[in-house]
């Protein structure tokens, strides 16, 4: 077969590529190719909307909530992520807050209230059970029943512990929820009741004025009727004495 016989000596001479490789000659190498964007876009700093509150505790957990459409209901994971109780530095509200992990998406956003209870669901020691009368997750609010899961035993105490705080501080310093004012609300409460004070006066004194110009007006035309009566009387006695004179001068 000397096709064969050929084709193999050929093979000797020349070499494959496997073979060039293997005697450490590389291909060539390719010029880096670098592409400019069309359109710079500069970092932009998010905000959260927590820069003027305190984080009170943040814990890795799994949200559920309970969904009545389905028939039957039945529970939902709505997102996992970090939950936090965040405090307000100046109103002293407290509320949860939870976002999904990478997207950041809100998965739990209300208010915490004195009457909110944490309930143990299903006998188990890592998950808690609470309704939510307003929950601001999908931007309009809606009452919702919320679980939660975390990994372990201790950190379901530890949330369970910092809602209680949360309770607490809400029920004694919270004006929203005992009605005291903070300085800022007594400060524009006292400039409202001056100017309510001010402009009453102010109505008082235009009614006044009022008063005595009708006073005055009602005073001149009684004198300027007087005036007429008196000027009446005074021409009817010029006419009965020029006729009394009149009759005395026939006589």
């Amino acid at each position: 077969m000397p096709e064969i016989e050929e084709i193999d000596e050929h093979a000797r001479e020349n070499g494959s590529d496997k073979d060039k490789v293997a005697l450490g000659e590389s291909p060539p190498n390719s010029p880096p190719i670098h592409f400019e964007p069309v359109v710079q876009l500069p970092l932009v700093d998010v905000s959260l909307n927590e820069d003027e509150e305190e984080e009170l505790i943040k814990l890795r957990a799994k949200l559920y909530r309970y969904d009545t459409t389905d028939t039957p209901a039945e529970w939902k994971e709505r997102g996992t992520g970090e939950v936090k109780l965040l405090r307000h530095k100046l109103k002293n509200t407290v509320r949860v807050v939870m976002r999904r992990d990478k997207t950041l998406k809100i998965c739990a956003n209300h208010f915490v209230w004195p009457w909110m209870d944490l309930n143990p669901n299903c006998g188990s020691d890592r998950a808690w059970v609470w309704s939510a009368l307003a929950d601001f997750a999908d931007e309009q609010p809606k009452a919702q029943l919320l679980a939660i899961k975390f990994a372990n035993a201790d950190n379901a105490k530890s949330w369970k512990e910092a809602f209680d705080k949360a309770k607490k501080i809400v029920e004694s310093q919270c004006e929203a929820y005992s009605g005291a004012p903070d300085s800022d609300e007594s400060a524009s409460e006292a400039t409202l009741s001056e100017s309510e004070d001010e402009s009453k006066s102010e109505k008082n004194g235009k009614e006044t004025a009022s008063i005595t110009t009708t006073e005055s007006k009602k005073e001149s035309e009684n004198g300027t009727e007087s005036d007429k009566v008196s000027t009446r009387a005074a021409e009817d006695v010029t006419t009965d004495l020029a006729k009394l004179s009149v009759k005395e001068q026939s006589c």
